[in-house]
């Protein structure tokens, strides 16, 4: 089975506020194995730009720290998996965490959409 992740980016590791990345790593994986990381450019950052640029480039799950109720949604209606929570660090090692069943998760990174006042956005 093959599927494709999407780690959004800044600096080279994951963002941890998915709409203030600078670019997406994408990694496909077949049958347990990952293919090199390729990194893309996103389209400029309009509401729902992001998630439905990664449908698009046919992505299967996301691994984000956080992102806002908008973006969960929309990866929803294009039954893209989202994982939360994901600390910053390499886009290659988290997805062969993830495929390994060690990547650690954790509350979503931002409260972007949330109706909360105080942003926890990091990044």
């Amino acid at each position: 089975m093959k599927r494709t992740f999407a780690v959004p980016t800044l600096n080279g590791k994951c963002c941890a506020h998915f709409g203030q990345c600078h670019s997406f790593a994408l990694v496909e994986v077949e049958d347990g194995v990952a293919d090199e990381v390729r990194y893309l450019d996103p389209p400029d950052h309009q509401p729902g730009s992001f998630p439905r640029f990664l449908a698009e480039q046919g992505v299967d799950v996301v691994l984000a720290g956080g992102m806002g109720v908008m973006a969960q949604n929309l990866f929803r209606e294009n039954n893209i998996e989202v994982h939360m929570g994901i600390g910053i660090d390499d886009p290659g090692l988290l997805v062969e965490q993830f495929l390994l069943d060690q990547l650690p998760t954790g509350k979503n990174l931002c409260n972007h959409g949330t109706g909360d006042h105080e942003p926890v956005c990091e990044g």
